[in-house]
């Protein structure tokens, strides 16, 4: 089979080290030149006058940073704030929410493990419960979902908390229509976006979660240490600061504490939240619904060949992946260790389901020849 081919040129404006296969992108994502650049400029705009960059200048600079992020996800600049990551993010809103004894959080089986660990700490302080609603693979399509998770709901459930992308096993999970029943029935939304910017269109009104949390170091390409909170406008004044600082009687009567919270947090590097606008535009500028689309079609014939080398279902419809894919293994888990030891392969392998997967990303930077790469190690190992 032939590999349908990405983009080429893209992969000189990645700093990979070429000697490796590098296919486990949704973990920490890697950060285009021009964008890395950005990054090293305002670094060193504050060491050539730190009083004055962090004194005066980056209040405005990280107001037009919201501006441009607001823009690219359909969200009022003030509705959103920087943060370093998503579980950071989950954190403020884990922590600020009111839970009392015998409410119930929903979530689901396919949490990534800092956000389930965050939500149970703060259940267990407070004597709610959290549950982790089950969604079976192989999945159905996403109404079906959508079931599986409502069925949890009872009259204690005061929150829902669920990925975007989940973490484990790559599903979009159908979290508009989630948070729509949520609000009929006045459940609060809690959305894990970690791996949503810049691998899917995003609409924070369209979404309707009344906070979502994002990355832009991952699928965006800022770099690292970028990421985002945003904030229904009616649910702000749920929220408090993680760190007390300057910005917490800042406000004055009346106005919005938000950005005074989660700005005004002591003394920072502000040049990877700097570095947004630079990684939106690399994408505007590189046709990236051009660019998303031959990374999913890449990783759909590779996918197709592995199940033919397995026998084994996929794990979900195609219109629940996007450029993330798990694809399920023979054997155990512990025989694709030689993927990094033999080949220099970076893709994680877990299990899903008692059976092992692995967790493939696909970005501008692959190229078939990666994806073959992978395929012979595997009928190598599958041979063994």
């Amino acid at each position: 089979m032939t590999l349908s081919l990405p983009l080429p040129h893209l992969a000189n404006q990645y700093l990979l080290d070429p000697g490796i296969v590098f296919l486990n992108h949704g973990s920490f994502g890697a950060v285009p030149r021009p964008v890395f650049e950005t990054y090293q400029h305002w670094q060193r705009e504050l060491e050539a006058n730190p009083v004055v960059f962090l004194g005066r200048r980056v209040p405005d600079l990280l107001a037009e940073s919201r501006q441009k992020l607001g823009a690219f996800i359909n969200a009022a600049p003030n509705d959103l704030t920087f943060v370093p990551n998503v579980t950071y993010a989950l954190n403020i809103v884990a922590r600020s929410l009111d839970l009392q004894q015998g409410d119930v959080v929903l979530t689901t089986d396919h949490e990534y493990g800092a956000i389930d660990r965050a939500w149970r700490f703060n259940c267990e302080k407070r004597g709610a419960a959290l549950v982790n609603q089950s969604i079976t693979v192989p999945v159905a399509d996403p109404a079906a979902v959508v079931e599986q998770i409502w069925s949890g709901v009872d009259e204690h459930t005061r929150v829902i908390a669920l990925s975007h992308i989940t973490s484990p096993s790559a599903l979009i999970l159908p979290v508009a229509e989630i948070c729509q029943r949520a609000r009929q029935a006045g459940i609060l939304t809690v959305v894990d976006g970690a791996h949503a910017p810049g691998q899917l269109d995003l609409d924070m009104e369209k979404i309707g979660a009344d906070f979502y949390g994002g990355n832009c170091h991952k699928w965006l390409s800022s770099a690292r240490g970028a990421g985002f909170l945003y904030a229904r406008p009616e649910r702000q004044h749920l929220l408090e600061p993680l760190v007390v600082s300057h910005g917490w009687d800042r406000a004055e009567p009346g106005d919005s504490r938000f950005q005074d919270y989660f700005t005004y947090v002591g003394t920072i590097d502000p040049a990877a939240y700097l570095s947004v606008p630079a990684a939106i535009e690399f994408q505007q500028q590189n046709d990236w619904p051009r660019v998303r689309q031959a990374c999913h079609r890449l990783l759909q014939e590779t996918e197709q060949r592995i199940l033919e080398l397995s026998g084994l279902p996929p794990i979900s419809p195609e219109s629940m992946w996007a450029q993330m894919r798990v694809v399920l293994l023979p054997g155990k888990v512990e025989a694709y260790q030689r993927l990094w030891e033999e080949d220099r392969i970076i893709v994680p392998v877990g299990q899903h389901g008692g059976q092992p997967g692995a967790r493939i990303s696909v970005q501008a930077y692959n190229t078939p020849d990666h994806l073959n790469t992978l395929i012979r190690a595997l009928q190598r190992i599958a041979a063994a």
